[in-house]
C-alpha cells in the first residue's frame, strides 16, 4: 500500500515538475520595437519598406501631373502583391501596410479591393429587398480606381560556415488602369547578415 502511494506522489511530482518546465515564458512588448528572432522578413520589413516604397511613389511627378490635369487626388487600389521568395511571407500583411501607408499620407484617396467590392454589392442587394427605401444605397455610384499598385517580393540567400546572407527585393509599379501605362517603378532592398549561435540548445 505504501508503494503504491509512494508511486503515485513521484507521478504527481513528474507531471507538475514537467508542466512547469514546458511552460513557455511570454514577455510583452511594444509593438514598435524591432525584433529580429530568425533573420526572416517580419512585421518590421513589411512596415518599413511599404512606408519608404509609399513615401517614394508619392514624391515623383505623375502625381503633380494628375492633381494639375484632373484637380482632384487620384484613386489607388492595391493588386496583387506576389510571394517570389523562398520563403512563407503573408503577402495579405503587406499588402495592408502599403493601404494604411496610401490612407495616411493624404495624398491619394484608396478604393475597396475586389473582394470588398463583391461583399459590398450584395449587401446593397440585400438593402434593395429588405430595407427601407429612402435608406437604400444606389447600384452605379462606385467610384473607379485611376491607378493599380502591383508588385513581387524576391529573396537571394547566401550562406558559408555558420553565417548566411539574405537579400530582399521588392518592386512595386503603379499602373494607370485606363491606359495601361506605368508611371512608377520603385524598388526597396533589404539586407541582413545572419549568424549562427556556436552553442546548442
Amino acid at each position: 500500500m505504501k508503494k503504491l502511494f509512494l508511486m503515485g506522489c513521484l507521478l504527481s511530482f513528474a507531471v507538475v515538475l514537467f508542466s512547469c518546465s514546458s511552460t513557455p515564458k511570454v514577455t510583452r512588448v511594444d509593438e514598435n520595437e524591432q525584433i529580429d528572432l530568425s533573420g526572416n522578413w517580419n512585421d518590421t520589413d513589411s512596415k518599413l519598406v511599404a512606408g519608404e516604397m509609399i513615401e517614394d511613389s508619392l514624391s515623383r511627378p505623375w502625381l503633380d501631373n494628375f492633381m494639375m490635369k484632373k484637380q482632384a487626388k487620384p484613386r489607388i487600389i492595391v493588386g496583387t502583391i506576389l510571394n517570389k521568395s523562398d520563403e512563407h511571407i503573408s503577402t495579405e500583411t503587406f499588402t495592408k501596410d502599403l493601404e494604411i501607408a496610401l490612407l495616411n499620407s493624404g495624398k491619394a484617396s484608396f478604393v475597396a479591393s475586389k473582394d470588398q467590392r463583391e461583399e459590398i454589392r450584395e449587401e446593397r442587394m440585400d438593402q434593395a429587398d429588405f430595407s427601407d427605401p429612402a435608406t437604400v444605397k444606389k447600384f452605379g455610384k462606385e467610384l473607379g480606381a485611376d491607378y493599380m499598385l502591383k508588385g513581387q517580393i524576391n529573396t537571394i540567400t547566401d550562406a558559408a560556415g555558420k553565417t548566411t546572407l539574405k537579400y530582399y527585393q521588392t518592386e512595386l509599379e503603379l499602373i494607370d488602369i485606363e491606359t495601361n501605362e506605368k508611371v512608377w517603378i520603385g524598388q526597396k532592398k533589404i539586407k541582413k547578415v545572419v549568424g549562427k549561435s556556436k552553442y546548442k540548445a
